[in-house]
């Protein structure tokens, strides 16, 4: 079995040094290539409907396509500053006094909020692009014909996806960031595997499901009606996602032995420790021009942000446990997701049972 040294490159989660320590040394790169080690698969048995669940979110998904171009109010004029500075006010609530941050007063934690935004949104939209290239690999790889019909329309929607995070970057904010390093390690990580259902793991149910979840605490925040709306239309797209990799994998797992459940627990664990480790926006910080890890320990893990983060992690851990991966063994992914903090989210509802709640036409009928 791997250690945890093994898997995050640290034998401590919370090793703070260690995390500040990776950064990307390639962020002037316009290109970055990662090898591909995965067999494409035809199948021959083009029988439509085997899998009654993924051909009805297949038949969803036919239906909920949407034009990124002419379906959002792109006409909206978006004042960057003044909804950072609605957003941020004078600063945290807790004091600051003898910090490297005493003497920051609403001008600073505005410019801060304006970076964080720009930050956070070319971290999705990157991300975006992870999923792109990840489910063109399991259109190539699964060998179902139902997935396969499904993953090609969430090739179109993961490209429209990438296109309007990019636009609204472009046209409406102020600057784009490179990939955070703990995200690029993972995309890495998520297309050198050869294994088809790893790259639903990482992808459908990791990346996708903490991607859903921040859209939806975003969504929530924002008082851009151009931003609610465009988080809207991607929200639905991302529920279906989230639960084509539940359907998916929910039937494979019951045909995986003991070890090879482990190596999924242990993909899913290191997944979620680089999802947590990005947040820590040490990018932004350091265009600041302040000393990062006193920047981090004082805002980024303070209480009140450390329960803002756990949050995103309220659709993977339910998801987890649909798929039997909490408890398989000896229950160590539960154990591991007990020291991140994240395990009492068990219970919540998962994606495979909510995604049609997320649908843009259930969003309709209830206005």
């Amino acid at each position: 079995m791997s250690t945890t040294a093994d898997m995050i490159g640290r034998d401590e989660i919370n090793d703070l040094d260690a995390i500040l320590a990776i950064t990307n040394t390639d962020a002037d790169a316009l290109i970055h290539t990662v090898a591909d080690n995965a067999d494409a698969i035809f199948t021959w048995d083009y029988e439509k409907g085997a899998r009654p669940a993924l051909n009805k979110l297949y038949e969803k998904a036919k239906g909920a396509q949407w034009n990124g171009e002419t379906d959002l109010p792109w006409e909206i004029d978006v004042d960057q500053e003044a909804l950072a500075a609605a957003t941020v006010g004078d600063g945290p609530e807790f004091d600051l006094a003898g910090t490297v941050l005493e003497s920051w007063g609403p001008k600073e934690w505005t410019e801060f909020s304006v970076e964080s935004q720009n930050w956070t949104l070319s971290q999705f939209m990157h991300g975006e692009q992870g999923a792109l290239i990840c489910t063109a690999k399991i259109v190539e790889t699964v060998p179902w014909i139902d997935a396969k019909y499904y993953a090609a329309t969430q090739v179109m929607d993961e490209a429209r996806h990438v296109e309007v995070f990019a636009k609204y970057l472009d046209d409406k904010l102020s600057g784009h960031y490179p990939i955070n390093a703990h995200l690029k390690m993972l995309l890495d990580d998520i297309i050198t595997d050869p294994r088809w259902d790893m790259t639903y793991l990482g992808m459908q149910i990791m990346v996708e499901g903490l991607a859903l979840a921040a859209f939806g605490l975003m969504y929530q925040i924002t008082e851009d009606p151009l931003l609610k709306q465009l988080l809207r239309y991607v929200m639905s797209d991302e529920a279906r996602h989230v639960a084509f990799g539940v359907l998916s994998l929910k039937e494979y797992y019951t045909e995986l032995s003991t070890p090879e459940i482990r190596e999924r627990q242990e993909f899913a664990f290191e997944a979620a420790v680089r999802m947590r480790d990005r947040f820590l926006q040490q990018e932004v910080w350091e265009r600041m021009g302040v000393p990062v890890k006193e920047a981090v320990q004082l805002v980024n893990l303070s209480d009140e942000q450390q329960e803002f983060q756990t949050l995103l992690f309220s659709k993977i851990v339910p998801n987890c446990k649909k798929l039997g991966l909490l408890d398989a063994g000896d229950g160590w992914l539960r154990t591991k997701f007990g020291e991140l903090g994240v395990i009492h989210y068990e219970d919540w509802v998962d994606t495979g049972e909510e995604y049609e709640s997320l649908s843009l036409e259930a969003t309709a009928e209830s206005a």
